[in-house]
């Protein structure tokens, strides 16, 4: 089992850029901005040849019950529990706060293994903050610079004394490409995606069965992209919450670009992306941009209308008008899952689950080409390509280039002049004879080549 830290410390002290320069992504968004962290975020750590799981936390600050700060703090108060030692950080430029010694007496009690980490240590100003944190009774501050990498050797050598050592692996296996069976169990990476408060994360917070990140009735409560493991009926997935998306002309502040920034990233990083909207405002024009978003990233999509319990007539005929809504403000996405859940009742979760391994069955399909060939021909029969500028355009044939998503190469006399509507009739042709409902589908033309393009024309 790995060896687990948790970062803590009162806010703005640096411990998600700690976190980051140990994982070595920025996965953790940082700003100047205090409290910009709210819920814990893990991830594998590595310092020299130490091997560790890192946990960042929000700041340590106190807060009424029940308010957003108190259950900021319970998330901490989880991530000590689950590790193994703490980093305890505090800012060396600015010294030692009472808040400082109130929270190190709170991880005092832990019982765990503390390091005392002066973060901002950097040049002559960091050095009397640093002295400062002696009265702690932590122990010897390990004076370091997260943002510039600074004293890392001196936390490992600190580091090294409480891990057990180190299990040699054999790197061969970590290299070795996967085989069609792992990949097909592998955990499906998953984006819940949606405007804000339209219920993503108590969405996942249900499938968890525990409150694992921050809800509330306010909007732009999720900041980061968390992921979390989730294994449901035997198959696992790996899920990642993300910030709200507003329509880019209401975005002003420098926090919420970063927010923004994050979740588009979990969007490309996804094999599918679960498109969440609340059932009294859905399909309004931002949901369609996201849509648009995920559709032009090639990845497969399934809709989840939520609050679904709040729906007064839930009959045969609601489900129904979902669909034609979908396929009437969708088209690029024709036939694309939907389903109607409720993340706080549980409604709908077992048809949302089924449908993201359905969409992701689709998202990985090959077409043979034995029937990618018979659909060609058939397809060019029933609907003969049109004459442009008085020329007869000319499709030779056709093939599948690659899967995630389904993608082919078309060839053809004149690719410039084949209209957007003849590509959308293939489209949706092939859409609907190869099963392939709601998955991007990419088409490209390729001129094929000219035997007799290199023979001059002779004299008249």
């Amino acid at each position: 089992m790995s060896f687990t830290i948790a970062i803590i410390g009162r806010p703005n002290v640096g411990k998600s850029t700690l976190f980051n320069r140990l994982v070595g992504q920025k996965l953790a968004l940082v700003d100047d901005l205090p409290g910009v962290t709210r819920d814990r975020r893990e991830g594998e750590a590595r310092l020299g040849d130490l091997r560790f799981t890192i946990i960042d936390t929000a700041g340590l600050d106190e807060g009424a019950k029940g308010s957003l700060t108190a259950r900021m703090q319970e998330q901490t108060k989880t991530a000590i529990a689950q590790a193994d030692a703490l980093f305890f950080v505090v800012d060396a430029r600015i010294g030692l706060t009472p808040t400082d010694r109130a929270f190190a007496d709170f991880a005092r009690k832990a019982n765990k293994p503390v390091l005392l980490v002066a973060n901002k240590s950097e040049g002559k100003h960091g050095d009397a903050g640093a002295m400062e944190a002696f009265a702690l009774g932590l122990g010897d501050p390990i004076q370091i610079s997260a943002e510039h990498g600074e004293g890392m050797g001196e936390l490992y050598d600190a580091l090294a004394g409480l891990m057990p050592e180190p299990v040699e692996e054999d790197e061969d296996e970590d290299d070795a490409p996967l085989t069609e069976e792992e990949a097909a169990t592998r955990p499906i990476r998953v984006a819940i995606v949606g405007r804000p408060n339209a219920g993503k994360s108590t969405l996942i917070n249900h499938l968890l069965g525990e409150e694992r990140l921050l809800t509330s009735p306010e909007a732009g409560t999720t900041r980061d992209s968390i992921a979390v493991e989730i294994n449901w009926k035997g198959r696992d997935f790996r899920v990642f919450d993300t910030a709200g998306l507003r329509r880019r002309s209401r975005i002003e502040e420098k926090l919420e670009k970063l927010s923004v920034a994050d979740a588009l990233r979990a969007v490309r990083f996804a094999e599918v992306v679960v498109l969440m909207m609340d059932t009294q405002n859905r399909f309004e024009e931002q949901d369609l941009r996201i849509a648009d978003l995920i559709e032009r990233e090639g990845r497969a999509v399934v809709l989840a209308v939520n609050k679904w319990d709040l729906m007064e007539t839930k009959g045969g005929g609601a489900i129904s008008g979902l669909r034609r809504d979908a396929d009437h403000w969708l088209p690029q996405l024709k036939g694309v899952p939907i389903v109607a859940v409720s993340g706080l009742m549980g409604e709908g979760i077992d048809r949302l689950m089924q449908a993201i391994q359905d969409a992701y069955a689709i998202w990985n399909r090959r077409v043979p080409t034995s029937a990618l060939n018979r659909w060609f021909e058939q397809a060019i029969q029933a609907n003969p390509p049109p004459a442009v500028s008085g020329r007869r355009l000319k499709l030779n044939y056709i093939t599948q280039t690659k899967a995630r998503p389904p993608s082919f190469v078309l060839f053809c006399s004149r690719a410039d002049a084949v209209p957007q509507s003849y590509l959308r009739y293939l489209t949706n042709s092939m859409r609907e004879t190869f099963e392939l409902p709601g998955t991007p589908v990419r088409i490209t033309l390729r001129e094929k080549a000219n035997p007799f393009a290199h023979k001059r024309k002779r004299p008249s």
